[in-house]
């Protein structure tokens, strides 16, 4: 690869010579054995998210978020949680009210120091019935969009038409509209069920004109404005306009924006919307009903592989171990489901029902901690190759050619917003990442970077700021004397993206320079 636009210094310090020089790098595919390192006794605000697994000391770097609900409620479970592998909790606000979405912020950041992801509805369309309804094929139900005894959240009457579709609870009751008439719609019945109030609605295939964000929507939106929430993610994003309208509600919310990728909409614009998103969901329960299932595993790896070229977060979610909400153990599809997620490349897996009204959410986690522990022993980089997009780009291509042809034990990168870690983080290299920042709520965020385990620290009024970083780390148990560290960090530089400078330390010698 030529890099004609830029260039960027390594400075290798060790006690005989110091070593400058330039250089232009090639990205390689092959990854090197699984860097193994000894379990830290930490005393800093650091992640645990880079622990070893019970039994076979391979590090987990996969990050796990669980959905929070009546099963995980209470600290003791959130604590078990925890300590199983959660990197992160969700709430979904298809449930609750806005005081208990409050209390689960805070009980959560009573338990660990990671990011809160408030789920909101967005454009999402759920069933209203006035208790339970037991219907059979071949019934007409009358519905509307008010207060009628069958209605739906969202007024949908003039986007659909005779003979359209209408799928409920992620397609198990499923409807036709036989008949509109006054903004009330007459559905036939096509399979038997029971209809529950606040199931999901799924019109596949149909271009929606409802609003982006519900009044309820934008209540949420202030309370996770207020809590300082480090995520938002919004449910059944249609195209960058949806991600922007999140954006101007939340005008002043420092959290980043999440897009569920959950219709054809959505998948049809992806692009866009990966532009205009800090991160995207893979919402494969309502995505597969929206369009055809056997779709769905293709369309994943797609979103993945385009996560991962541009150092976006990616979440893979749905039913990843739903018998488990049953079940102690998972079924073998579902261990096999949740592998290939992780080597698609998703950075984080979640859990839904598994862990907010499951019978075993601690079992989940851990199992699903064991899984990727096993899996990330054959992960692959499916990052290419695509010229010079910005500086911290370039050195995150270096540094991964480094990692894989020098003795590197751990990599420490600098990062106030994160973005370098992330971009690093991408290529999948087997060395643990230490992301240390000074802003804590940077911290929470890279708790769901793959592979990175950040560090909240102030060095920004440190004259020299990788030895000062490097000295904290050491005491701190993070790093040891006889560690060779690659450290990367922005130098003489206020642009963003531009971290420019690599050094490379046997730790011990580099604390031989440490004034008296």
């Amino acid at each position: 690869m030529q890099l004609s636009r830029t260039s960027f210094k390594i400075v290798f310090h060790s006690r005989a010579d110091n070593i400058n020089h330039f250089c232009n790098v090639e990205t390689k595919q092959e990854t090197l054995p699984t860097c193994v390192t000894e379990s830290a006794s930490v005393k800093a605000k650091v992640s645990r998210s880079l622990k070893l697994s019970a039994g076979d000391g391979f590090l987990k770097k996969t990050k796990i978020v669980c959905t929070i609900g009546p099963a995980s409620l209470s600290k003791a479970t959130l604590r078990k949680m925890y300590r199983a592998g959660m990197n992160g909790a969700r709430i979904n606000t298809a449930y609750g009210t806005l005081d208990q979405y409050g209390d689960m912020i805070e009980t959560v950041r009573g338990v660990a120091d990671i990011p809160v992801i408030v789920d909101i509805k967005g454009p999402e369309i759920r069933l209203k019935v006035k208790g339970k309804r037991a219907v059979k094929e071949g019934d007409v139900l009358v519905a509307g969009f008010k207060d009628e005894s069958i209605s739906f959240s969202r007024n949908f009457y003039d986007d659909v038409d005779v003979g359209d579709n209408v799928f409920v609870d992620n397609g198990k009751l499923r409807l036709r509209v036989a008949e509109k008439r006054k903004g009330i719609l007459k559905l036939t019945v096509l399979t038997a069920g029971e209809m529950k109030d606040g199931k999901g609605v799924n019109i596949p295939y149909k271009t929606l004109t409802v609003p982006t964000l519900s009044n309820r929507d934008r209540e949420i939106v202030s309370l996770a404005k207020e809590r300082d929430v480090e995520f938002i993610a919004l449910s059944f994003a249609r195209n960058a306009r949806d991600v922007e309208n999140l954006k101007k509600a939340a005008h002043g919310c420092k959290g980043a924006i999440i897009a569920k990728i959950e219709n054809f909409e959505g998948v049809n614009n992806f692009n866009d919307i990966l532009e205009a998103a800090d991160g995207i969901m893979v919402a494969r329960g309502d995505l597969g009903v929206e369009i055809e299932p056997e779709r769905v595993p293709l369309i994943q790896k797609s979103i993945i592989k385009q996560c991962n070229q541009r150092g976006k977060t990616v979440v893979t979610a749905t039913e990843m171990l739903d018998s488990m909400m049953r079940n102690p153990i998972p079924t073998r599809a579902e261990v096999s489901d949740v592998a290939n997620a992780i080597l698609d490349g998703t950075e984080v897996t979640m859990l839904s029902g598994e862990t907010a009204v499951g019978q075993y959410p601690v079992e989940a986690v851990s199992m699903m901690s064991r899984i990727a522990v096993e899996t990330e022993k054959a992960i692959r980089n499916h990052v290419e190759d695509e010229g010079f997009t910005n500086i911290s780009d370039t050195i995150s291509r270096a540094i991964q050619r480094i990692c894989q042809e020098m003795p590197v034990n751990k990599v420490v990168t600098l990062t106030r917003s994160g973005y370098t870690a992330k971009m690093i983080s991408r290529f999948r290299i087997t060395q643990p990442i230490l992301a240390v920042t000074p802003d804590a709520r940077v911290k929470r965020q890279l708790e769901l970077a793959f592979g990175v385990s950040p560090v909240h620290m102030d060095y920004r009024e440190e004259n020299d700021r990788i030895l000062t970083v490097a000295k904290k780390l050491h005491t701190s148990g993070l790093i040891n004397d006889e560690d060779t560290i690659l450290f990367t960090a922005a130098f003489r530089t206020s642009r963003k993206h531009a971290s420019n400078l690599i050094e490379i330390h046997k730790l011990k010698e580099l604390k031989e320079f440490a004034p008296e």
